[in-house]
């Protein structure tokens, strides 16, 4: 399709109809149009597999589906047929479901680091209650997070570390420290000079780069000497490292974890897991003060439940993770080839593990770039490739891997244009896409 030509007038009529009644025009701020090219943001109708379609009628090869949630494909089989046949049955009693138990103890078994789970509907929830539970555990107010992560939550405790802490107190932003990933001798100075007074050290336990040998069991043992409790945000680990997350990859255990995106495959369900002594404060068997954990009327839900178990059980029997990492080595295979045939492999750069890919997009001086991000993004959306990440799922087949890099490989032909003109802005069709973290609108 000629980039010139590709229009979505009903995506952009539907754009302005959400930022009517819903602030931002999304209910994610990742989802909204400000990170595509202006108007050229499309509303989706429906998707199947690796494919989604817009209200427009156009067909997209989808990456980085529901911001990583869908590793399986949309409307997956299995695991829609486990949500039918809850669906008939209620979905929230006065009362503990048995499938509250069983997708435990299925969980339990899948991350058998942890002995003991609690589900709620998203990972703000989820980490937010670590910290509190590591809070109450240590009797300790700091939180330490690390620096090099974007995102933890919604709440105040970590939004008020990035530029949109509008409405926050700063007496709550005083109250959480970071350190930088992959140095422990910056963790140990940070831990000595707030000496018992962190609480918890929260992190990814891996992202663009594997951490270094030695790396996490460091952290392992500074979290025990300096009596702090050690958290795995495992959002995005979970289930595409391993089906155990990172921490069954590199078999360094944390006293807390927490997952999501994944585990539902698009249904809400997250997870806040780990050690009884920790996680049954939060309880009724135990004689120290109580913990208001989590405690959500829908976290129980029982198809999203199901839906999780219908996720680990394809994820075992049918080696998806395994399948995730050589589909993501195809595609950047492929892409750092196309990038390179066209002399802009210094530009347009493929990163991280082979099943969590995302790329960079840098201007001719080697910085990062908006304003070549643009670039490439409309030229991927006008080839059918709906992409503001690599980040594979499952269903992706090797022809629409193939296709992508077809795509690729002419969105790098108009790039190495701009590339030698050292101006991308005749290529543009209006304002850059935005960071979604920044003060003002």
């Amino acid at each position: 399709m000629d980039t010139e030509e590709f229009r979505l007038p009903r995506s952009r009529e539907a754009n302005e109809r959400l930022h009517a009644v819903v602030p931002g025009g999304a209910h994610t701020y990742a989802k909204g149009d400000d990170q595509y090219p202006e108007n050229l943001a499309p509303v989706i109708s429906h998707g199947r597999g690796a494919h989604v379609w817009d209200i427009d009628g156009n067909r997209y090869i989808e990456y980085g589906s529901g911001l990583r949630s869908v590793s399986l494909g949309h409307a997956h089989p299995r695991v829609i047929e486990a949500v039918r046949r809850e669906l008939d049955r209620g979905s929230n009693f006065v009362r503990p479901s048995i499938v509250e138990v069983e997708a435990a103890e299925r969980f339990l078994a899948t991350v058998p680091t942890a002995d003991m789970v609690k589900f709620a509907k998203n990972g703000s929830d989820a980490t937010t209650a670590a910290v509190r539970l590591a809070r109450a555990a240590t009797g300790r107010p700091r939180v330490a997070l690390c620096a090099d992560h974007p995102f933890f939550s919604v709440d105040d405790w970590f939004i008020g570390t990035t530029p949109m802490s509008a409405g926050i107190p700063a007496a709550t932003n005083e109250l959480t420290v970071a350190f930088p990933y992959g140095d422990l001798a910056a963790t140990e100075e940070l831990l000595t000079r707030y000496q018992d007074e962190v609480a918890c050290l929260i992190l990814e336990p891996a992202t663009r780069t594997e951490p270094a040998p030695g790396y996490l069991a460091g952290l392992r043992e500074l979290a025990d000497r300096h009596g702090c409790v050690l958290i795995f945000d495992e959002m995005i680990t979970g289930f595409r490292w391993s089906e155990a997350g990172a921490q069954g990859l590199y078999g360094v255990v944390p006293d807390l974890s927490t997952f999501g995106k994944a585990l539902g495959n698009g249904f809400a369900v997250s997870a806040l897991a780990g050690r009884r002594e920790l996680m049954e404060r939060g309880g009724l068997r135990h004689s120290g003060d109580r913990v208001f954990l989590l405690s959500t009327t829908h976290g129980a839900e029982t198809h999203s439940l199901a839906a999780a178990m219908a996720v680990q059980a394809t994820y075992v029997e049918e080696g998806i993770t395994a399948r995730l990492h050589a589909l993501g080595e195809r595609l950047a295979a492929g892409v750092r080839d196309a990038a390179a045939a066209m002399g802009v492999d210094d530009y347009i750069v493929v990163r991280g593990r082979a099943s969590n890919l995302v790329f960079a997009t840098l201007d001719e001086n080697g910085e990062p770039s908006q304003q070549y991000r643009t670039l490439f993004l409309h030229r991927l959306l006008a080839g059918g490739v709906l992409a503001p990440s690599f980040v594979v799922s499952s269903a992706l087949s090797n022809a629409d891997i193939d296709r992508t890099v077809e795509v690729v490989a002419q969105a790098c032909a108009v790039y190495r244009k701009a590339l030698d003109a050292a101006d991308p802005t005749p290529w543009l069709s209006g304002r850059p896409v935005k960071p979604v973290f920044r003060r003002l609108a």
